[in-house]
């Protein structure tokens, strides 16, 4: 598998309950080995940051892999050194915003050893799932995060999450009661990383995480004025930060 590339990529959502809705934007996102990170030139460096407060416990130091590391011990799992490529969006002028990081977790022989799915919402809480695909690259997990305030806590999460290469193409969707009221899917072309391409993609897409964050909020606004209902959001619910 290349890792340290681009993908040029869009986002879809399709809201399958009542009120319906869907919107596709376009994006770019960064496959990052984390023991080897890419370097870009110092002019474009504002605009590829990858900082470690933006991913697990904020107030934690460390470097992204060192608190992945500590993350998977807390649940029994020990990659012995083996390679992790990451699937975010880099920091753009200070800010960062990833609604999904996937980091494909692998043993010193290459094997995939596990995926870890971390989820971020708009009011600060952090998340992440412990997945371990079956041999089509599929996942299950109890919704245990509050993502939107017009979804509901209960459900369970199919995903499908198969490691890039030439393509991206990832899915998730929300299942209820026999029912799938969401799906989201990630799908882009392999970009390498050279100064042409990432100025190309920071010029097409300025500001990618302040709009991505902005747009959220837009869609959820949309949502409301069309009278969707309102899951309320708890103490319990809400996602602190990550720590471990």
């Amino acid at each position: 598998m290349v890792t340290n590339a681009l993908y040029d990529a869009t986002v879809a959502h399709v809201r399958r309950i009542d009120p319906p809705y869907a919107f596709a934007h376009r994006v770019y996102l960064w496959l990052v080995d984390l023991d080897a990170p890419p370097r870009p030139a110092w002019w474009l460096r504002p605009f590829a940051r990858f900082d470690s407060r933006d991913h697990f416990a904020a107030d934690d130091r460390a470097g992204i892999r060192v608190k992945l590391d500590a993350w998977l011990r807390e649940r029994d799992v020990d990659l012995r050194g083996g390679r992790v490529v990451m699937l975010a969006g880099a920091r753009v002028l200070g800010y960062a915003f990833n609604p999904i990081t996937v980091y494909w977790c692998h043993d010193p022989d290459g094997r995939l050893a596990c995926v870890v799915a971390e989820v971020h919402n708009t009011y600060g809480g952090r998340h992440a799932y412990l997945l371990h695909p079956d041999a089509d690259d599929r996942s299950r997990a109890d919704k245990e995060f509050y993502v939107s305030p017009f979804q509901r806590m209960d459900g369970e999460y199919r995903m499908r999450l198969p490691r890039p290469e030439a393509l991206l193409d990832l899915t998730v969707a929300l299942h209820r009661e026999g029912a799938t009221p969401l799906v989201a899917t990630l799908r882009g072309v392999r970009r390498p990383v050279n100064p042409r391409w990432l100025a190309r993609l920071v010029l097409a897409r300025p500001l990618l995480p302040q709009r991505v964050s902005a747009l959220i909020r837009r869609h959820g606004v949309a949502l409301w004025l069309r009278k969707a209902a309102v899951a309320p959001r708890t103490p319990q619910n809400a996602g602190g930060q990550l720590h471990g």
